[in-house]
């Protein structure tokens, strides 16, 4: 099989930054690769044009072309020639592209299958974020939704609320992220201390504007407790601060804030380095769909105080690998987080129940083979 990933975002250094799709769709393309596939990336809104190899995967750079008030048509029009002119030659069986902005709305494929795989679109996020969604992306994600081929969820939550805030009634496969647990020690161990680790992007809509108010109230119990926050400051859109961290600060009393540390945007091997040192990760976010960052936290044993919202159930059974609490719930939030650093026994039993889910439900093994067996039933029609 020959399978293409059409995207935003993809984690190389030669495609600048990249956030949760791009790291599922390379867990997924990895997991392909070692299965005997051929797998290409295109990768749209890139600076310049070019093609190269990651380790077996074909990268493909390509450009938006820019015309005042044209430029989502050419581009998509760009990249309809480039599907067809890859699905005649054969170089590619079918492309999947994820649901943000309907990049495949005006893509007309002569023959090739056009899979969309919903992560969350900008109308979900921004529904969950009760914050309005611009008309012309919701417009592109609808037509994109229903001139698919194939459609594929990360979460039943998120496809029933994309059907919910489109109007629609799609049937959707739901085949959830994955992650390679190889990558990830099993056996990580806290360096003692009661650390707590909030690791992605600090904006409103991940919750992070609520983890002062739980932090300060951790420390009224805890008051060794120390707060790691890792992940690119982004700029609040509703209030139009330029620095969400900047407002975090001001939300912290000043006992609190000195026991917080901020390390910026870091390295992926760094950022597992602190998740290993942690005692507990939080995720006190409003709006996911499926994160790679909670598996890759509950691969390396790490209970997890997590959002109760939706998506968070069919990662997460509460009381077994980890908490959900909703993350306007401070003081309950923070007796959950109190809870594991009062308790090695428990960090210890909730850890390997986290694991376990992890290697059972979303490592690449398990996941791979439902795309590929998908893949081939789309291929044959």
């Amino acid at each position: 099989m020959k399978i293409a990933f059409l995207t935003p975002e993809y984690p190389h250094a030669k495609t600048e930054s990249s956030g949760g799709i791009g790291t599922s769709i390379k867990n997924l393309a990895v997991g392909l690769l070692q299965q005997g596939c051929s797998v290409r990336i295109l990768v749209y809104g890139q600076k310049e044009e070019g093609v190269f190899d990651d380790k077996g995967i074909t990268v493909q750079q390509i450009k938006n072309l820019k015309f005042m008030g044209l430029s989502w048509w050419l581009t998509r029009k760009k990249l309809e020639r480039l599907i067809n002119q890859l699905y005649t030659a054969k170089e590619i069986d079918l492309v999947e592209a994820p649901d943000w902005t309907g990049i495949t709305s005006f893509i007309k494929a002569r023959k090739c299958p056009i899979v969309i795989r919903l992560h969350g679109s900008d109308t979900y996020f921004c529904h969950l974020d009760h914050r309005p969604v611009k008309w012309i992306n919701k417009y592109h994600e609808r037509r994109a939704l229903e001139k698919a081929d194939v459609l594929l969820s990360v979460s039943q939550f998120t496809a029933d609320l994309t059907n919910e805030v489109f109007g629609l009634e799609k049937e959707f496969t739901i085949i959830p992220n994955s992650i390679n647990v190889d990558l990830f020690n099993s056996n990580c161990k806290s360096n003692g201390n009661k650390t707590i680790l909030y690791f992605g992007s600090l904006i409103r809509k991940k919750g992070v504007l609520e983890l002062p108010f739980i932090f300060n109230a951790v420390v009224e119990k805890n008051p060794e407790a120390t707060l790691i926050l890792i992940g690119k400051d982004v700029a609040d859109i509703l209030t139009g601060n330029s620095s969400t961290w900047a407002m975090m600060q001001s939300l912290f009393t000043e006992e609190t804030l000195s026991k917080v540390r901020y390390l910026g945007s870091v390295p992926y091997s760094e950022i597992q380095e602190q998740i290993a040192k942690a005692t507990v990760c939080v995720f006190p976010s409003f709006a996911e769909a499926l994160p790679v960052s909670w598996l890759e936290a509950m691969a390396m044993q790490k209970p997890i105080v997590a959002s109760d919202i939706g998506w968070a159930t069919e990662m997460i059974e509460d009381g077994v690998e980890g908490f959900l609490v909703h993350p306007t719930h401070h003081e309950e939030y923070a007796a959950r987080i109190n809870t594991f650093l009062n308790n090695s026994n428990l960090l210890l039993t909730f850890g390997e129940a986290a694991r376990k889910k992890v290697e059972e439900q979303f490592s690449v093994e398990v996941i791979r083979k439902r795309n590929m067996e998908l893949y081939r039933s789309i291929i044959k029609k």
